[in-house]
C-alpha cells in the first residue's frame, strides 16, 4: 500500500511547523543566521560578529544545526557553520517586513491619536 504525503492540517505536521518557528524564536540565532548570510564561519568568527559567549554560541549553534537550518564542516581543529536551508533568508524577510509595517501602521495610528487627543 503506497505512503500518502501528511497533509498541511495534520497535527504532526503543525507541531514540527511549530518547533521550527520555536527554533527560530531565539533573537541570539536570528543573529548568527544574519552572521552566516555572508558565508561559512567558525565558532570562533562567529563569537566575534555576534558577541555571543562561546558557550551559549554552541547551544545556539547546536538547536540550529538539529533543527536542519545549519550543516557543520568539520576542518581541521575548527568546524565550520553555514546555512543548510537558504531559503530561511526569505522567510525571515517576508517576517521582517510584515512587522515593520506593522510597527510603521501603529505608529501612524498614534500619532494620529495624540494629535486628536492634544489638549492646549
Amino acid at each position: 500500500m503506497p505512503k500518502t504525503k501528511p497533509h498541511k492540517s495534520d497535527p504532526a505536521v503543525l507541531v514540527a511547523v511549530a518547533d521550527y518557528f520555536r527554533v527560530l524564536s531565539e533573537a541570539s540565532r536570528l543573529q548568527i543566521l544574519a552572521c552566516l548570510k555572508s558565508g561559512p564561519m567558525n565558532v570562533m568568527e562567529i563569537a566575534e560578529v555576534t558577541s555571543l559567549g562561546q558557550a551559549n554560541l554552541s547551544k545556539h549553534l547546536k538547536v540550529l544545526t538539529q533543527a536542519g537550518i545549519l550543516s557543520r564542516q568539520p576542518k581541521g581543529t575548527s568546524a565550520y557553520y553555514e546555512i543548510a536551508e537558504p531559503m530561511i533568508f526569505e522567510l525571515c524577510e517576508l517576517a521582517c517586513d510584515r512587522i515593520s509595517e506593522r510597527v510603521q501602521q501603529q505608529a501612524e495610528s498614534l500619532k494620529v491619536f495624540r494629535s486628536k487627543t492634544a489638549v492646549f
